[in-house]
């Protein structure tokens, strides 16, 4: 069961720092590539909906396990003629049939789920034959002494940051979920502390 903090605190909290301008900008390259069905893996508040194309989407389709954060993106700013749909779910076990999904985005979710090797294999899972991977994640820096940092600061971040990790790998981790990347970009976000600010974001497809 959610604490009170879980309930009335974290959902504001992470959807005040996951639309810092940085992370904004970063949403702002990658969910207007998205096409067709798209399943949002981790909706959260609802901050991709602004930048989806309505004019490439049939419908856009969210999971999230939080209540509280799928109310918050039922209200979530978005243009006009986007269909939206907010489900409950856990990215580990998704209710959807194999392949029904064109496009599966992931943006800021695999920091914090329980397991993000279920999180890739359910993505593969859903995902058609010809369809796209479209992820955004921070990650475990490539820089000795910056990853030295975030695990010196992972036990602290994760409790007031609801689970989230701040030493995985990202594109690594797609790979070897047996998804072929066709593209990859890596950076530290600008105005951002560089143990959180490890960002990589790119398009997949299955292997």
């Amino acid at each position: 069961m959610a604490s009170w903090y879980e309930r009335n605190i974290l959902p504001k909290l992470l959807c005040c720092a996951c639309g810092a301008p940085a992370i904004q900008a970063q949403r702002r390259r990658v969910a207007p590539r998205a096409e067709g069905e798209v399943l949002e893996l981790g909706i959260g508040g609802g901050l991709n909906l602004a930048y989806y194309d309505p004019a490439k989407t049939t419908r856009v389709t969210g999971v999230d396990p939080s209540p509280e954060l799928r109310a918050i993106a039922g209200q979530a700013p978005r243009p006009d003629g986007l269909v939206v749909d907010i489900q409950a779910g856990e990215a580990e076990r998704l209710p959807f049939g194999d392949a029904s999904f064109d496009t599966v985005l992931c943006t800021f979710t695999l920091c914090s789920v329980r397991s993000p090797t279920a999180v890739l294999a359910e993505a593969r899972r859903v995902l058609r034959p010809d369809g796209r991977f479209l992820f955004c994640e921070h990650g475990l820096s490539p820089d000795a002494e910056v990853s030295r940092w975030q695990r010196r600061l992972e036990p602290l971040w994760k409790r007031i940051a609801g689970g989230c990790h701040l030493t995985r790998p990202v594109a690594s981790a797609v790979a070897a979920a047996g998804f072929h990347l066709d593209e990859v970009e890596q950076r530290y976000m600008p105005k951002t502390p560089r143990p959180l600010g490890w960002c990589e974001w790119g398009v997949a497809r299955l292997a």
